[in-house]
Formats: structure tokens, C-alpha cells, sequence
């Protein structure tokens, strides 16, 4: 008897947008997530809640993520700002690198193999600040013995939202040749189920060799029909069965009453 392909386990690192997105993407590929949260209360969206499996942990505390990637075979950390707030000790530097820091650590000592983090493309429009602090994550992430996968990702839109001009334009610009063979085609901003679904499908199936990912890399991995017209993810109407590895795993530290 053949044996049933190997259903990949993914852990999304944030439940809010985009990982919400990237999740919902994951699972109409087939996929099984998991959701690591900050809050264990932060309401998730049917029918997403009811085919994930949440985890909370803080990915700035380290021993709260003990255990959280152990059973899965990639993880996608979309957590960090594009918004410092120095007053509060919340610089780019630590949103965003000791962040992924933490989270690449989190896959070596868990056995997670493959690691994919959302970078960002430069732009003139994107803080010099955050750009300097997601190269500092690549750097670490390409450094500690993992297949990581770099997705530097542009600004993303919704389908029927409303843009500031300068965004439509450069939209267009970013689409088109020959502006799009320029820097346009990397900066360019991006729908965000378009982008959803490839950051999804590269997760999955990445192209042997590469490890940098850019707007047209996520473009591509979707149908013209696909990016013609929006179609939200299919998911299952039910959850699936929570097997033995489902059993929540590793250290949190106790809630604080204040």
C-alpha cells in the first residue's frame, strides 16, 4: 500500500494581519497551521479559527517560545512595524530583529528545518530604520544552520480599498514593462491576497537554489486568473483531527494578575 504524502505542518509566527492572510492562504494549499499569538484571547475569524491550532507565546521572550515550532516543518515569522515608538524602548531594532532573532532560535533548538521571514523591499516610502533592521534579521537568519527563505516583500493593498495616488501609480509602474524591469517591479505595491498566496506557495515549494524572494517571485506564483480576480482562500468547512503531535508542548510562563 502507498503511503499518504507527508501533510506539512506550518507554524505562523502573529494571528493578526498578515499572518491571519498567510495562514488562510497555507491552508488552502493544503497545509497545517498552527497560529502563535501573543494574546490567547485575540479573536480569530471563522472559518479560520476552526482550522488552525493556536499557540501563545511572545516572540520578544524567549523562554515563552521553549517547545512552540517542535513537530512542524517550516516556520513563517511575519511579525514586526514599519512604526518605532523610541519613548517606549520599541525601536526598529528590536521589533523587528530581536524578534526574528528569538524566532530563528526557536526553530534550531525545536528541529524546525526551514525558516521563512518577511523582509522588506527598499523604497523611498519605507523608514531607512526598519530596512536597516530586516537586513540585520536576514544576515542572522542566513547565519544559524537553517534553510531560510527571504521574502522581501513590498506594500500590500486590498482589493476594492482605497489608495493614495502615488500608490496606484506606482502599482501601475511596478506591472508594466519596462518600468517594471527597473526598481518599480521590487517596490512596487503589491494585492495582498496575490501576495498572501505567494508567500504561501514559495513557502511550500521553494525553488531549489534560491533563498531571496521578491514582488514579482510572489506574482508568479499565482494564476493570471488568480490575479485577475479575487477569489478569498478555500478552506475546509471542518477542522481536521488533532493528532499526537497536536499536544501543546514547552514552557510558558505563569500570567501576571497586574
Amino acid at each position: 500500500m502507498a503511503e499518504r504524502p507527508q501533510v506539512p505542518r506550518v507554524l505562523v509566527t502573529g494571528s493578526s494581519f498578515p499572518g491571519a492572510g498567510i495562514a488562510a492562504a497555507l491552508l488552502a494549499e493544503g497545509a497545517r497551521v498552527s497560529l502563535l499569538q501573543r494574546d490567547a484571547d485575540y479573536p480569530l475569524p471563522e472559518p479560520l479559527a476552526s482550522n488552525v491550532s493556536t499557540l501563545v507565546a511572545d516572540v520578544w521572550n524567549p523562554a515563552s517560545l521553549n517547545g512552540r515550532a517542535r513537530g512542524h516543518h517550516l516556520t513563517i515569522h511575519t511579525v514586526g512595524s514599519m512604526v518605532a515608538d523610541p519613548a517606549r524602548g520599541l525601536n526598529h531594532h528590536w521589533l523587528n530583529f530581536v524578534s526574528a532573532r528569538n524566532v530563528a532560535n526557536m526553530c534550531v533548538s525545536d528541529g524546525c528545518p526551514r525558516l521563512v521571514l518577511l523582509s522588506c523591499a527598499r523604497a523611498p516610502w519605507i523608514n531607512r530604520g526598519y530596512v536597516r533592521a530586516k537586513r540585520g534579521a536576514e544576515d542572522y537568519c542566513l547565519r544559524v544552520g537553517l534553510e531560510t527563505l527571504i521574502i522581501r516583500a513590498p506594500l500590500t493593498w486590498i482589493r476594492g480599498q482605497r489608495r493614495q495616488p502615488i500608490f496606484w501609480l506606482m502599482t501601475m509602474l511596478g506591472s508594466v514593462p519596462p518600468t517594471s524591469w527597473l526598481g518599480f517591479g521590487r517596490s512596487a505595491p503589491l494585492q495582498f491576497d496575490i501576495f498572501a498566496r505567494g508567500v504561501a506557495r514559495v513557502a511550500l515549494h521553494p525553488k531549489p537554489g534560491q533563498h531571496l524572494y521578491w514582488r514579482r517571485d510572489l506574482r508568479r506564483r499565482n494564476s493570471n486568473r488568480e490575479a485577475r480576480h479575487y477569489a478569498p482562500p478555500t478552506l475546509p468547512e471542518t477542522a481536521s483531527e488533532p493528532d499526537e503531535e497536536d499536544v501543546p508542548f514547552g514552557w510558558l510562563p505563569p500570567a501576571s494578575d497586574a
